[in-house]
C-alpha cells in the first residue's frame, strides 16, 4: 500500500504559485466585445486577452453568467504567460444576446465557442476551460458535448447533478441558495428588461425571502418572478428527478467526457458532493484513457463558504490558502504546453486535513486504506438537546428506548453556518458553533466520550437509521460535529432526507404514520482529525431552515402547500433497529 505524501506548508504554497521555469512573459493585446455567433444565430460577446507577439498560442476559455468584465486581472495574467484568454458572457447575460435560462444552452454554446476559439488566427487549436460554481457547470456541459478542440477543463466547486446537489438535496429544496442565487442572477435580467423598456430603475431588486413562504408575486407583473426567473418556477415544478433534470445531468453523461479534468472541491462548499462525484465518476466511466487517467482532485476548505486561512469561526492556519488560478495556469502549462514543471510527478489527489491543518497527497479518492467504522446511537429515550443522555459508541445496542421529538414547521431549527451561498451577510457560512441549536428539544444530540487519542475521519460519511413519524411525510436532518475541549461545537458536514424520497429521487412514496422505515442519509464527506480531548457528535432533527425548505408534514406539493401540521418523529436504536453513524476512519 502506498503511503500518503505530507507536504510542508511552505513548499506546497511555493509549488502552487511558482511559474514554469524560464516561462516567457508577453505584452498583452486586448479586444473587447468580440462577437461569437452561435449555431442558432445568437451573438455572444467575449473579451480576448492575447500575447502581443507573433506565433500561435493555446486558448483558455471562461464562459460566465457573472459579467466577463470581472475577469480583467486574470485575463491579463494568462496572456502575459502565453495564453489566449477568452472571457465570454453566457447567453442572455450582460453583453450577450439571447434569453438567459440556467443550464439549457451551455452544451451547444460551449461547443460552438470552443471551436470558434480554436480557429482564431493566433490560436494553436488547443482549448482549455476554467472557472468555478456555475462557470464549472459551463465547462462540464461543454465537455459532455466533446468539441474536437477541447483539451481539458478545470472546474472549481461545481456540481454533478443539477437536481440532487444543486437545486435539491435528499429531496429537499435548497431554499437559501436557490433564492439568493436567483436574486443575484435576476438583477441583470431586470436591468436588461428596464433598458429595453427605456425605464431607468435605480433600486436594487431582490426576490422577497420570507420566513414561511417561498415567494409572493403578481402573475401579471412583467418585472416579477415569472418574467425575470422562469427557471426558478420550473425548479419548483420538478421536485422529482425527471427528464427535465436528467437531460443535463453530468452524472448521466460521464461516458461522454473525453478530456482530462482537474476538479477542485471544498469541505464546506455547497457543491462538495457533486465535485467529489465528478472525480470518481469520470475516472470510472470517462470515454477514453485521457479522461479516465487524466483526473485530478484538490479539496480545499471553504469554496463558496470563504477563502483564506479563516473560514467561518475557525482559523485553519497560514498554510490553508491556495491560489486556484495559479494552480490552473500551472496545470495547463503542463498539459497544453508540455512544460515539465513537476505537476506530472504529483499524486492525483491533494486534500486539506482539518484538525491537523495540513496538506496531504493521496493516490485516489476515496482513500483505499479507510476503514468503515460504525458509531451506534444510544440513549434511554432522552437524547433531546445537550441536556439529554444521547451517546455514540462502537457497542451495538441491545434493548433501548427510542427517542422522540416534535417537529413544528412553524418553528424550524435555524441554519447555523455550513455549506451556504450566496448571502453571507444574513446567514454566514462555514464552521460555526452549533450549541444554540443543540439546546433545542427538537434536536437529538449523541456524543462520544472524550477521545483519548486523535481520530482521523477522511472520506464519505453517512447515517443509517430507523425512524417513524406521526405524519405522512417529514424530513430528517443530520450533522457531524467536532466538539472542542472548551465546548465549541464545530459543524463538519450535514445532510437531509425527505421521507417521500427515501427510496428514490424519481418516485414519491409517502409514509404510513407510525410505521418504522429504514433511512440512509448522505452526509457527503469530510477530512478531519478529532484531536485528543475532543468529542465526536451527531445531531438529528427534522429541519435546517432556511438552508432547506420546511417540510409541511402533509402530502401537499411543497411549493404550493397551504397548511402545515406538527409531527412526532421517532428515532429507534435497539438490537433489531441499530441506527448508526458510518464514518471512514484512517489508521494511524
Amino acid at each position: 500500500m502506498n503511503s500518503p505524501t505530507i507536504w510542508p506548508a511552505a513548499f506546497f504554497a511555493l509549488l502552487l504559485s511558482t511559474a514554469a521555469p524560464g516561462a516567457e512573459r508577453y505584452e498583452v493585446a486586448l479586444e473587447r466585445g468580440v462577437p461569437v455567433r452561435m449555431r442558432d444565430g445568437t451573438v455572444l460577446r467575449a473579451d480576448i486577452y492575447r500575447p502581443k507577439a507573433a506565433g500561435k498560442f493555446p486558448v483558455l476559455l471562461q464562459r460566465t453568467p457573472y459579467n466577463k468584465a470581472g475577469e480583467d486581472g486574470l485575463g491579463h495574467r494568462g496572456a502575459e504567460r502565453g495564453y489566449v484568454m477568452v472571457i465570454q458572457d453566457c447567453r442572455g447575460r450582460y453583453t450577450s444576446e439571447g434569453e438567459w435560462y440556467t443550464f439549457k444552452h451551455e452544451s451547444d454554446d460551449g461547443y460552438d465557442t470552443v471551436e470558434w476559439a480554436a480557429a482564431l488566427p493566433y490560436a494553436n487549436g488547443k482549448v482549455g476551460m476554467f472557472g468555478g460554481s456555475y462557470v464549472g457547470a459551463t465547462q462540464m456541459l461543454t465537455a459532455i458535448a466533446h468539441p474536437p478542440h477541447l483539451a481539458g477543463i478545470f472546474p472549481v466547486v461545481t456540481a454533478s447533478n443539477y437536481h440532487n446537489g444543486w437545486t435539491y438535496q435528499g429531496g429537499a429544496f435548497e431554499q437559501w441558495f436557490n433564492e439568493s442565487w436567483t436574486s443575484g442572477l435576476a438583477q441583470d435580467t431586470l436591468n436588461r428588461r428596464a433598458k429595453e423598456a427605456t425605464n431607468a430603475l435605480g433600486n436594487v431588486w431582490r426576490l422577497p425571502l420570507t420566513r414561511y413562504r417561498l415567494f409572493d408575486f403578481g402573475e401579471e407583473d412583467p418585472l416579477a418572478l415569472p418574467a425575470l426567473a422562469p427557471y426558478f418556477l420550473d425548479w419548483l415544478a420538478h421536485p422529482s428527478y425527471d427528464e427535465y433534470w436528467k437531460r443535463l445531468s453530468i452524472e448521466e453523461h460521464y461516458d461522454q467526457i473525453t478530456v482530462p479534468v482537474y476538479s477542485v472541491a471544498a469541505w464546506y462548499d455547497i457543491f462538495l458532493g457533486g465535485s467529489l462525484r465528478n472525480y470518481i465518476g469520470i475516472k470510472a466511466h470517462g470515454a477514453n484513457d485521457a479522461a479516465r487517467r487524466g483526473q485530478r482532485l484538490l479539496v480545499i476548505i471553504g469554496g463558496h463558504a470563504g477563502s483564506g486561512r479563516k473560514i467561518g469561526a475557525v482559523d485553519f492556519g497560514p498554510q490553508a490558502p491556495v491560489e486556484e488560478d495559479d494552480l490552473m495556469l500551472r496545470w495547463y502549462d503542463q498539459i497544453l504546453k508540455g512544460i515539465s514543471n513537476g505537476i506530472e510527478r504529483e499524486k492525483p489527489v491533494k486534500i486539506f486535513v482539518m484538525g491537523n491543518n495540513l496538506w496531504r497527497e493521496e493516490d485516489d479518492w476515496p482513500l483505499s486504506r479507510a476503514q468503515s467504522r460504525r458509531y451506534y446511537l444510544h440513549s434511554s429515550g432522552k437524547a433531546n438537546s445537550l441536556n439529554g443522555d444521547g451517546s455514540l459508541s462502537a457497542e451495538q445496542p441491545a434493548t433501548e428506548t427510542a427517542d422522540h421529538f416534535v417537529y413544528d414547521p412553524q418553528d424550524p431549527v435555524p441554519t447555523i453556518g455550513g455549506p451556504l451561498c450566496c448571502d453571507a451577510t444574513h446567514y454566514p457560512p462555514g464552521p460555526r458553533d452549533q450549541r444554540t441549536d443543540e439546546e433545542r428539544d427538537d434536536v437529538l444530540v449523541y456524543t462520544t466520550p472524550t477521545l483519548p487519542q486523535p481520530l482521523e475521519v477522511t472520506g464519505p460519511a453517512s447515517l443509517e437509521f430507523y425512524a417513524s413519524s406521526s405524519a405522512v411525510d417529514t424530513d430528517f436532518t443530520a450533522k457531524l460535529v467536532d466538539v472542542w475541549p472548551n465546548g465549541f461545537a464545530q459543524n463538519l458536514t450535514e445532510g437531509i432526507v425527505r421521507a417521500r424520497y427515501r427510496d428514490s429521487q424519481e418516485r414519491v412514496e409517502f409514509m404510513t404514520p407510525g410505521r418504522t422505515y429504514k433511512f440512509a442519509l448522505d452526509l457527503w464527506a469530510t477530512s478531519n482529525v478529532f484531536l485528543s480531548g475532543h468529542k465526536l457528535r451527531l445531531e438529528i432533527s427534522s429541519s435546517n431552515f432556511p438552508r432547506f425548505d420546511r417540510n409541511t408534514n402533509t402530502a401537499e406539493d411543497q411549493a404550493n402547500a397551504t397548511r402545515s401540521v406538527k409531527s412526532t418523529n421517532t428515532i429507534y436504536h435497539d438490537q433489531g433497529r441499530p441506527s448508526a453513524l458510518v464514518l471512514p476512519a484512517i489508521p494511524q
